[in-house]
């Protein structure tokens, strides 16, 4: 039997070789493309797969996941760039009111999984890692929480994290254009303009794209172009959110390290927004926060222990079956709050979408519907707005606040 001991670089160079084996993977396999399944946890998994095979057997490999501490907390600090009350306000009362009703939903998710859990005779966090941890937060934020779940005595958090996230990624994609098809059968809407949903009625809607898929142009001969100023400000809310934390710390509160940062990068943006000082440009924030979770999210599958799930394999599955019922539930409410309407089902497929899964699973639900009903620009305006920009900041406090609690 081998044994191999990578050193920084060396994994940093492997896990872009897993990740374009993803990336190829997706493109390759249709399926996985439809489910919206992340190219970083398709190869993290593949790889995950093959060394869990070889190990004690052929070969056993030690990566080095130094490098894991900082990339969360430059990704998470991207998600705090976006928490802007300015565009929060844009969006008027529909934005609000979906916002109150996915922390709703973060809530539900923890309060039903902590009942279960105990129920089940596992480690109450066991249910909110399985809540708004891995399901309304995905893999990333799974990925991110788990080594604070595993010190609170959840064993295995990681591999945890990824089946729970993976697990509603594919039933937010395979659930969510299903609800909205029967709410609007069940209820007989319209398209507005007159239109009905019948399955004859098929059309192609010019739809906007999400707020914030834009694309980035960078003049490169420029030590001053926007990526590498938003960079700048991307590090400038990392140090002062270090501080921050430290304070929080004193206080007697233990938090995750990247709290701190996302509530430095929440205040530079509103503070931007009010004075234009900074000129924080949202594409670059995106751009740096992608990279740095994917490489995140690579590294951390590659060295996933799947060995450490079996126990619980059982109670987990009971755990996300049972919330799958509850968001078929909450998308139904959902419906019934925004309107009761041919878009508020739409709305509805959406919170289904990414309250199991990404928010790229909520647009391909509402794309499912739109692209064969007609245009909802209000639903593509409100989901990913509350989606991509807010409840992911918000989740993380959430589950910080149950990690306290429960711990």
């Amino acid at each position: 039997m081998v044994e191999i001991k990578l050193s920084l670089l060396q994994t940093v160079t492997l896990a872009a070789v897993v990740y374009y084996a993803g990336v190829l993977l997706r493109r390759e396999v249709p399926l996985l493309n439809r489910l919206n399944i992340p190219s970083a946890v398709i190869g993290g998994l593949l790889f995950a797969v093959v060394v869990f095979v070889l190990r004690d057997r052929a070969l056993n490999l030690t990566l080095d996941t130094s490098t894991q501490p900082l990339l969360s907390v430059a990704f998470f600090t991207s998600i705090g760039m976006g928490a802007s009350v300015a565009l929060l306000r844009t969006g008027g009362v529909p934005v609000l009111l979906f916002l109150g009703l996915s922390v709703g939903v973060c809530f539900v998710q923890n309060f039903l999984g902590l009942g279960l859990a105990a129920a089940l005779g596992q480690p109450p966090l066991l249910g909110v890692l399985a809540g708004s941890v891995a399901l309304v937060g995905g893999p990333a934020t799974g990925m991110a929480f788990a080594p604070q779940f595993a010190a609170a005595g959840v064993a295995g958090a990681e591999v945890l994290a990824i089946t729970a996230a993976v697990f509603g990624i594919v039933c937010g994609g395979l659930a969510g254009s299903p609800l909205s098809t029967w709410l609007l059968g069940r209820h007989g809407l319209r398209v507005p303009g007159g239109a009905d949903t019948s399955p004859a009625n098929v059309r192609t809607p010019d739809e906007p794209e999400p707020a914030g898929l834009r694309v980035l142009a960078v003049n490169v001969d420029r030590e001053d172009n926007a990526l590498v100023r938003n960079l700048a400000i991307l590090g400038l809310a990392m140090g002062i959110g270090s501080g921050i934390s430290l304070l929080i710390e004193g206080a007697g509160v233990t938090l995750p390290a990247y709290i701190g940062a996302m509530v430095a990068a929440s205040l530079l943006r509103n503070l931007d927004d009010a004075t234009g000082w900074l000129g924080i440009d949202e594409t670059s924030m995106e751009l740096a926060g992608g990279v740095a979770l994917n490489i995140f999210l690579v590294v951390a599958l590659m060295d996933l222990k799947l060995w450490q799930v079996a126990a619980q394999a059982l109670p987990l599955f009971v755990l996300l079956a049972s919330q799958v019922a509850a968001i078929l539930a909450l998308g139904i409410l959902a419906f019934r709050l925004m309107g009761r309407d041919y878009e508020a089902a739409v709305m509805a497929g959406g919170l289904v979408g990414f309250a199991m899964g990404t928010t790229a699973n909520a647009v391909a639900n509402m794309r499912a519907i739109t692209g064969r009903y007609g245009p909802a620009p209000r639903a593509f305006l409100v989901v990913p707005l509350v989606g991509a920009f807010f409840i992911d900041f918000i989740n993380a406090l959430v589950i910080t606040g149950f990690l306290n609690a429960w711990r």
